[in-house]
């Protein structure tokens, strides 16, 4: 996927570099057996508490059911179209089965239109097919990694990412993530073969402001630009140093505080922290 830049014609396009759509199936709608209506909660709980805040606003999307289970074994599926999702940072195939179901699924780098893929423990080991990490060969790249056979990919999603096939142990084999942490996974996980395509994804530079408030990103405003009663950095007369350690909204820690809770029953998987040397 190229990037393409703009000639500065007004400041907003001075610094915007946008993906090009190429190699991209040109289709206005995408499969309308595959969406559904997708309700913006504007970062609030289901008791209209703000628990995430600058969200809101932006334009309407439709959600697209992506599987990220991939529990057709055995069976064969061409893949029919590349498309846009607004909704993550990776493309998306349009696979149609010889069953006739149609399903999207993340689209890897190097699956082109016309491509077959397949999942199964049988399956080829080329990119786009779904198998059991306990098949793949030691240093395969892999993404769309389940933490819990058969509950549908959770990690290793967006674009670009990929992780890799370190060895076996066991009923376990060792995976290094993207983040670079080492971890188990059981051997009867399913995985994708290759990496999320769109790789240039994380070079695009929005340009302006209103391009972020069409994502619905809101504006965020600097704690020392408020008042006391709003944030800990705020109030004084004229620009004042913090006259405290970096703290958030709520008095907490800003910087290097560890806020995780005790341990968790999944630490046990972990084999090297990202953060070890």
């Amino acid at each position: 996927m190229a990037l393409k830049t703009y000639r500065p014609t007004s400041p907003g396009l001075r610094h915007q570099v946008s993906l090009t759509l190429e190699g991209l199936t040109k289709k206005k709608e995408p499969e309308k057996s595959l969406i559904t209506r997708h309700k913006s909660m504007a970062g609030r709980n289901n008791s209209g508490m703000i628990t995430v805040r600058h969200r809101g606003g932006g334009v309407k999307r439709m959600l697209r059911n992506i599987d990220f289970k991939r529990d057709k074994a055995g069976i064969p599926g061409q893949v029919t179209a590349l498309e846009y999702d607004p909704n993550r940072s990776a493309r998306i195939a349009l696979i149609s089965y010889a069953d006739g179901e149609k399903r999207y699924i993340i689209a890897p780098q190097g699956l082109n239109v016309g491509d077959t893929v397949m999942s199964g423990a049988n399956a080829e080991i080329k990119v786009g097919n779904a198998l059991p990490l306990q098949s793949m060969p030691v240093g395969s790249m892999v993404h769309n990694l389940e933490l819990e056979p058969g509950k549908g990919a959770q990690i290793v999603r967006s674009a670009g990412g990929a992780a890799q096939v370190m060895g076996r142990e066991d009923k376990y084999v060792l995976i290094r993530l993207p983040s670079g942490e080492v971890r188990r996974f059981r051997g009867n996980c399913m995985a994708t073969i290759g990496q999320v395509g769109n790789i240039d994804h994380q070079n695009v530079q929005l340009g302006k402001a209103g391009r972020r408030r069409l994502k619905g990103i809101r504006p965020a405003v600097r704690g020392a630009a408020t008042t006391p009663r709003d944030h800990p950095h705020g109030g004084g007369e004229g620009r004042n140093p913090r006259g405290m350690p970096p703290k958030t909204p709520w008095g907490k820690p800003a910087l290097g505080y560890k806020t995780r809770r005790g341990r968790r029953a999944s630490d046990k998987f972990i084999v090297r922290r990202r953060n070890q040397v």
